[in-house]
């Protein structure tokens, strides 16, 4: 092993010095701001996080009128708001710079000096800019919704209309090349919209799918992946919902892949946060049938490996209890088995083991009043549809055997009635009949199972037992029913014709080589 050799004891000396004037010209970054009327009062700094402005820092404006507050690094730059008594609300661009700014106390968003500060000074350009545009707009808009032009009256000022915006995308663009590197430029950036190319319109003619496996494939193309602190700016949120909500059909194995995609494809730890909480948040709470599934692979892919840092020990244990509780019930997957008594008590039924077509499995109880009104609802259903395949294996969630009979008998429910009773689920009666192969655990405990915390529940499953929709009413049912009957159900996204992203990916091909050879001529 070579000798580490020493370095020259004045250039050690040297770096020491310049590592500590550098620590030190950072930490003099600092935010002032000078307003009149805010004298000796208290001033609240707060940053964007998404779509939400949270408190960050609160300073005191000495006798002149002007409140400073410290700079931010990096990772905490972004978007900021400054709050006035009142409240009175503008916001600054934050980012490690020397940041002044003058206004007053009363309108300070329409009165801004940036006296230092180019993030801020061709922010607020940017912000006269768009605003003059507006007053320019106005005009034209009125005669556009003016009911008493013609279309021939209306076509000039459509011609305007096109005009002005053209006109206002290329000063954006212009800003965006003056300032590629600077926080301000990729805000902006980020607001623009992604241009199709002309080639992909072309097809977009023939097909309109090519045109939008193209956008999609590039709607985030304007947003620096790497910079965390985009997402202390509203339009990452507005971007994200879009994108989740409106560009993504809601499949929910279309949703999951490529929610995980865009998470992984994020080089900063901001966007991954805020992302991946967005998703798992949003499918969740969603009231769209079977998105669970995408709550359920986010938790097992983020929460569960440990790459979501973010929560503390007792949030982390709700999220994987939630997921658990919804892993036995997932849309497109095998529900899981459960074998239960009879109303004789002595002959269990196995669910896997029931031959149909279609098979609704309905969770209810006697003494729920919905289920008193949704299982006659049931009957009619299944007694018009069972000979075309439709069977039921109904279990009854109540703890005792006598109001389940006696539900049964009077509302007539002449299907697979199954249930579990005080007596099989005494912990020695339980451990014997798991043992013996009876029965299993999953099915004693069928309430964790199927996630059951409100009654009726009612799944449908195909032939194979796969999950086809849950949370459903009798008339849901039929309806899918009907729908698969007559070949209109949901297709799979991903068995559409992949030729349709083939043409998208081989245009894009050729306008970069044809790119490259004009670059290559000039």
């Amino acid at each position: 092993m070579k000798p580490i050799k020493m370095k020259n004891p004045f250039y050690v000396i040297f770096l020491a010095s310049l590592l500590a004037f550098c620590n030190c010209a950072c930490a003099q970054n600092t935010i002032k701001i000078e307003a009149k009327g805010i004298a000796n009062q208290e001033i609240y700094l707060a940053n964007y996080y998404g779509n939400k402005l949270y408190y960050n820092d609160t300073t005191l404006a000495d006798s002149k009128g002007i409140a400073t507050f410290a700079g931010k690094t990096f990772d905490e730059c972004g978007k900021y708001a400054v709050v006035f008594p009142g409240p009175q609300v503008f916001d600054i661009l934050v980012a490690e710079e020397e940041i002044y700014i003058k206004t007053t106390a009363d309108s300070p968003a329409k009165n801004i000096n940036v006296v230092k500060s180019v993030n801020n000074k061709v922010f607020y350009d940017y912000l006269s800019f768009i605003a003059s545009r507006k007053d320019d707009r106005a005009p034209i808009d009125a005669c556009l919704t003016d009911s008493l032009n013609s279309d021939a009256d209306k076509e000039p000022c459509r011609a305007e209309l096109k005009k002005m915006n053209e006109n206002v995308v290329a000063h954006q663009k212009k800003i965006v090349e003056d300032n590629k590197d600077r926080l301000v430029g990729k805000i902006i950036k980020m607001a623009l919209d992604v241009e199709v190319p002309e080639d992909i319109l072309k097809l977009g003619e023939e097909d309109p799918l090519v045109q939008y496996y193209w956008y999609r494939k590039h709607y985030w193309d304007n947003v620096d992946k790497t910079d965390p602190r985009l997402v202390r700016d509203q339009m990452f949120h507005r971007l994200l919902d879009k994108y989740y909500t409106k560009i993504l059909p809601q499949i929910p194995d279309t949703l999951a892949n490529e929610a995980i995609k865009l998470v992984d494809s994020f080089e900063n730890y901001d966007m991954t946060k805020y992302t991946t909480h967005y998703v798992t948040y949003s499918s969740e709470t969603s009231n769209i049938m079977c998105m669970d599934k995408v709550f359920v692979k986010m938790v097992n892919k983020y929460y569960r490996t440990g790459k979501a840092d973010w929560l503390d020990e007792e949030q982390m244990a709700k999220v994987l209890e939630s997921a658990d509780k919804k892993e036995n019930v997932q849309c497109g997957e095998v529900i899981t088995n459960v074998i239960l008594p009879d109303t004789t008590l002595n002959n269990w039924v196995s669910l896997h083991d029931v031959d149909a077509k279609y098979t609704v499995v309905a969770i209810w109880e006697s003494t729920c009043g919905h289920c008193k009104k949704e299982m006659p609802a049931l009957v009619d259903l299944y007694h018009n549809y069972k000979d075309k395949g439709l069977a039921v294996y109904a279990i009854g969630n109540d703890f005792e055997t006598e109001p389940w009979i006696e539900f049964i008998d009077e509302y007539k429910l002449d299907w697979i009635n199954v249930s579990d009773n005080p007596q099989i689920n005494q912990a020695d009666s339980a451990s014997k009949l798991i043992y013996s192969g009876i029965t299993t655990l999953k099915s004693l405990n069928f309430r964790t199972t199927f996630d059951v915390f409100s009654t009726p529940k009612l799944f449908l499953l195909d032939f194979e037992k796969r999950i086809i929709g849950k949370q459903l009413s009798a008339e849901q049912i039929e309806e899918i029913i009907v729908r698969k009957e007559e070949g209109t159900s949901d297709v799979k996204e991903e068995e559409q014709d992949e030729e349709i992203i083939k043409k998208a990916s081989n245009s894009e091909g050729d306008l970069k080589k044809s790119k490259e050879k004009k670059s290559k001529k000039s």
